[in-house]
């Protein structure tokens, strides 16, 4: 379907200012915003950014005349950056940063009374170069030396997964636990919620996969208990940088939608003990120009493959740093359900720290989606720009591993159980040596800042699981 007849369309392309603009989001302009803002009859400007916690910030303007407006949109604005990235060694004498917009992320807010116009942004030190402690700076410095030591980009989408809780209204509804998977509504409550995200996302420009209810359940157990249900958005992969940002709006829409619908929404490893838990699956994908790398190559693991599924083995323990960061991210591993214990790789394993997907193909038997790793030992406690530096890192590192076939060898769980596996690290204290040992490799070229680091093993340290 050509351009011409999409035009005829007014649901597509799905991003509200791309429809608006008539040009894809990589050439839009200051002049395009200004446009869009005037004519579109928007009151407000909100610079949001990913803060030291990886919660997103805002900070909120309203233009008193078009050169206002443009000086934001061009310039972005000071803030505190000891405030927001605390105990980084940014001092309070000396804390002041900027907020650069970037204007080929801005969406209309959906949730905003008045109208606003909301740009990403990203954080820069006093002299205009990159903020060193940022995730955002962190993340685009791993994704750039990934493209120039290696010589591919790495994609990545997230399986945002969540629970919604409600008062226990339909008691048809809690019979039995951990049931749900693909149920539609009358059988799920939360169904218009999970579609109004949808919609909003694409709206906003997130690129969607798809969206479903999830197994998890858990019944009230008292009269004074929530029932809780799980259900899951899986995004559309993007480079790194995009696909950190586009997890932590998804999070920001669904946790505005449940406020609005009067539910409760927890991205707690464990929304109780004994059920279903929510990770934070990433799905990883090389591409080498505008062509995609294949995870298989007549049954052998792509080269590019063995990078990634290498990195992860050999460190998956030391992102858990990033990637599981409560004390119900251990319970979630370790109650039995389907989540990773040992160090282990396999085709369509789910109980693997590496599983490799079923790749879906047309009827002439080719594929029509990227062939992706999927990476499930994060949870929904990760902070995405922090987890994907660090797995950009560890890809970086695993061309590097000396006994690479070795370990893909005896970690392979495709057709059997690995008895001998690895365990992964059980508690904050391990993870806390895991990473002291992998040090060097977030570290490399730059790219995590040793002080950053320091004080990553000094708080997992003082965590108590």
């Amino acid at each position: 379907m050509d351009n011409t007849i999409l035009s005829h369309y007014p649901a597509l392309p799905a991003s509200r200012l791309q429809r608006l603009l008539d040009k894809p989001f990589t050439e839009w302009s200051v002049d395009d915003l200004v446009q869009v803002f005037l004519e579109s009859g928007l009151r407000q400007v909100s610079l949001m950014h990913a803060g030291g916690d990886s919660a997103l910030k805002v900070l909120d303007f309203v233009p008193r005349d078009v050169d206002h407006l443009r000086r934001i949109l061009r310039a972005g604005e000071r803030a505190d950056g000891s405030s927001l990235f605390p105990k980084s060694g940014i001092g309070a004498r000396a804390s002041d940063i900027i907020l650069r917009p970037r204007p080929e992320t801005a969406f209309i807010d959906p949730f905003a009374a008045h109208g606003s116009l909301v740009l990403l942004c990203g954080h820069a030190q006093r002299d205009g170069s990159e903020l060193p402690q940022s995730g955002d700076t962190i993340l685009r410095n791993a994704f750039r030396r990934l493209q120039t030591e290696a010589g591919f980009e790495l994609h990545a989408l997230g399986e945002v997964e969540y629970f919604l809780g409600t008062e226990p209204i339909e008691r048809d509804l809690q019979s039995v636990g951990d049931r749900g998977y693909h149920a539609t509504s009358p059988y799920v409550f939360g169904e218009e919620l999970r579609r109004e995200a949808l919609s909003m996302l694409a709206e906003i420009g997130v690129p969607v996969k798809y969206g479903h209810s999830e197994v998890g359940f858990a019944p009230s157990e008292l009269e004074t208990d929530l029932v809780w249900e799980q259900h899951e958005i899986e995004l559309a992969l993007q480079p790194l940088p995009q696909a950190a940002d586009s997890v932590l709006i998804t999070q920001w829409v669904l946790r505005n939608l449940a406020r609005r619908m009067g539910m409760r929404i927890s991205f707690e490893p464990v929304v109780r003990k004994g059920h279903a838990g929510s990770g934070m699956h990433f799905h990883l994908a090389a591409f080498r120009g505008n062509e995609f790398c294949p995870v298989i190559v007549k049954e052998s693991l792509d080269e590019t493959a063995r990078w990634i599924i290498g990195g992860l083995l050999k460190y998956g323990g030391a992102l858990m740093a990033f990637g599981n960061r409560k004390p119900g991210s251990f319970l979630r591993l370790f109650q039995g359900k389907e989540a990773p214990t040992g160090v282990t790789w396999g085709r369509f394993n789910r109980k693997a720290l590496v599983r490799l997907p079923i790749s879906a193909t047309d009827s002439d038997g080719q594929p029509i989606s990227p062939d992706t790793i999927e990476f499930r030992l994060p949870d929904g406690s990760a902070h995405p720009h922090k987890l994907l530096a660090g797995i950009a890192q560890t890809t970086c590192a695993g061309r590097q591993i000396p006994d690479l076939s070795d370990l893909l060898k005896r970690t392979d769980a495709s057709r059997e159980v690995v008895k001998d596996a690895a365990p992964i690290p059980q508690d904050f204290a391990e993870v806390a040596d895991a990473v002291n040992e992998a040090r060097a490799v977030f570290e490399a070229g730059g790219v995590f800042p040793a002080s950053l680091i320091d004080k990553e093993i000094e708080w997992l340290r003082e965590e108590k699981a």
